[in-house]
């Protein structure tokens, strides 16, 4: 007999049209499949997750506990705490000679808050926007979530896996909103050139779209300076992490840059959609510009590069191709068609029979996507030597 707090059972047809169609994370799934094994006792080795094994900094982590024993964790105000955003911009200036006034920067709830917030304010019902494929998977659902279309570039090798001017010329359409690229990018590892970027947001510019540029990995290049576009330009939205290369992955902060006149109508979306970003993380993010701090992710950066440099002799040395070597992030996007069929079906035939987590490119995009895995540098160099053996067994 039904109850008062009954509920009628669950039905598809009740859920909005945009959840329809939205494909598993297939990284996390992995992850959750690797942690039961590891639960069984099985020894697993982590090269799925965009997660590096270092721990937070200690610095910001004491930073947290001294503001949390002051018990005084409240609300902060919806674009962040003015010393963070203060902060940041002293950081562009300082590290990157950019001029970005703290007024243009707005704290979020991580580089995911960031970018809905960004396609939240920038995009109507059937605007359409131009991004990668392979290309990070989740920047496709937070256009279609606010009823937005993607038009997915295939990028290749030949192009560092990046967006040529040819191509943007010739997919642009009266629908187009604009265009979402990634320097250093996910899950290939490469960078877009400054003076590429800057002909691309021209491209861009000429034709009245916005150029949004994903800098989530920025600092973690190696072999070349550190770049930022808003070094120059001041007409596109920037994302930003604390995640990547300040190791804050778990405290969910980031911060998005946004051009002059933007500010309120983040602010006003910030209000509703997260009221504020995590107040502990935020005092904690005050630490990471010290240069007690800065020392030691210069330290760990310099480790990620020699990381960097042993994988893709390991992958190598199984058959894989590395078409373009990565020069940012810690990923490389591995070719395996000379190896098997299908990259899905060897990532859980790798994680089951030798206990190795890759993901399948089957996450970043369709094109391809099956000819690639993305093998992420985050494990001790002994561990990912140690993969690479057990690698070569199962192949």
């Amino acid at each position: 007999m039904n109850t008062p707090h009954s509920m009628t059972p669950f039905s598809p047809d009740k859920l909005a049209n945009r959840l329809h169609g939205i494909p598993p994370f297939h990284v996390m799934e992995l992850l959750t499949r690797a942690q039961e094994l590891a639960a069984q006792g099985k020894d697993i080795i982590h090269m799925e997750v965009g997660e590096p094994d270092f721990p937070t900094p200690p610095t910001i982590v004491a930073a947290a506990q001294t503001f949390l024993a002051g018990g005084q964790v409240r609300y902060t105000p919806a674009l962040g705490l003015p010393a963070l955003r203060e902060a940041i911009s002293a950081f562009y200036a300082s590290h990157y000679d950019a001029q970005v006034p703290a007024e243009r920067i707005a704290i979020t709830a991580g580089a995911s808050g960031a970018l809905l917030l960004a396609i939240a304010a920038l995009t109507n019902p059937g605007d359409e926007w131009l991004l990668t494929d392979p290309g990070y998977p989740c920047n496709r659902q937070f256009v279609q979530a606010f009823n937005g279309s993607v038009n997915a570039l295939p990028v290749t090798a030949q192009s560092d896996y990046q967006p040529t001017l040819t191509q943007i010329e010739q997919a642009w359409s009266a629908r187009t909103r604009g265009l979402l690229v990634a320097s250093p990018a996910n899950p290939t590892g490469t960078l877009i050139e400054q003076a590429e970027l800057g002909r691309l947001a021209d491209v861009v510019a000429a034709r009245k779209g916005t150029l949004i540029v994903d800098e989530i990995y920025q600092g973690l290049v190696y072999g070349q300076p550190r770049e930022t576009v808003l070094r120059q330009r001041d007409d596109v939205f920037v994302v930003n992490s604390f995640s990547k290369f300040f190791g804050m992955t778990g405290w969910r902060l980031g911060w998005l840059v946004v051009p002059e006149g933007y500010t309120r109508a983040i602010e006003l979306l910030s209000q509703h959609l997260f009221i504020a970003a995590s107040t502990p993380a935020q005092h904690a993010a005050l630490a990471a510009f010290t240069p007690e701090t800065l020392g030691v992710l210069e330290e760990r950066r310099v480790t990620l590069d020699k990381r960097r440099i042993a994988l893709m002799a390991g992958l190598r040395s199984l058959g894989m191709r590395i078409d373009t070597e990565p020069r940012g992030a810690f990923y490389i996007y591995a070719n395996i068609a000379g190896l098997a069929p299908d990259s899905m079906q060897l990532a859980h035939r790798l994680l089951e029979e030798a206990g190795v987590a890759t993901t399948p490119g089957l996450d970043f995009g369709a094109y391809r996507a099956t000819e690639h895995l993305r093998v992420a540098y985050t494990a001790e160099i002994d561990r990912m030597q140690d993969a690479i053996e057990r690698i070569r067994k199962v192949l």
